[in-house]
């Protein structure tokens, strides 16, 4: 998914605040359209969640994660042709590190939000009947995360968000971040999901069924 240049740091409260809201209106109405169809998984890390969570039959791991990230190259080409030839467009969007923000610490931050956002999409798609509302939960999560974390990292959470815009610019200083932490997060957030899942079904016969 990449919805528009964004690089959180350069960005005043008002522009924040509005990139979010168009960020996780986005993801809302993508889940309301394509929900009912392929479960709206646009992120290689939330299908990661999914299948160690046990909510995507392993057959559609590998397909949904190359059309996911043909998506994300794709939407980087795109933002070439139409933003190519202007100079403050140079990066496309790229996801950045604020300039104290190191590495490591923007491998954490993008583990946190993106664990945060798989747990988010994993409960919703189980305990949240009607697809309004687990749209509205996502994107809700969504939104809340890239104001708090897009001055720091630019909010990624999303390995093919990254990679088209950074691809297509030439620009892949601190990519790493942008793939290793949403991976380990969601990947964290799938395992956990997974063990409290069978946790409850064990001690209280609640039994989870998967909407999406």
């Amino acid at each position: 998914m990449v919805v528009a240049p964004f690089v959180g740091f350069q960005l005043p409260f008002e522009a924040l605040t509005f990139v979010a809201t168009v960020f996780g209106c986005t993801v809302a109405s993508l889940i309301l359209l394509l929900g009912g169809f392929s479960g709206a998984y646009i992120n290689p890390a939330i299908t990661v969640a999914s299948g160690l969570a046990g909510g995507l039959k392993r057959r559609l791991i590998v397909p949904y994660l190359v059309f996911q990230v043909t998506g994300g190259l794709l939407s980087g080409l795109s933002l070439k042709v139409v933003f190519g030839s202007f100079s403050s467009f140079a990066d496309l969007g790229s996801t950045k590190l604020a300039p104290a923000v190191t590495p490591v610490e923007g491998v954490v931050i993008e583990m946190a939000g993106t664990f945060v956002l798989a747990f988010s999409a994993l409960y919703a798609s189980t305990n949240i009947r009607g697809r309004r509302w687990q749209a509205t939960l996502v994107g809700a999560t969504l939104l809340m995360l890239i104001m708090l974390i897009g001055p720091l990292t630019g909010a990624s959470f999303n390995p093919a968000r990254s990679l088209g815009p950074s691809l297509f610019s030439g620009y892949f200083a601190n990519q790493y971040v942008y793939w290793f932490g949403p991976i380990v997060g969601a990947g964290s957030a799938g395992l956990i999901f997974r063990a409290v899942k069978n946790r409850l079904r064990a001690t209280n016969g609640h039994r989870i069924v998967c909407l999406c």
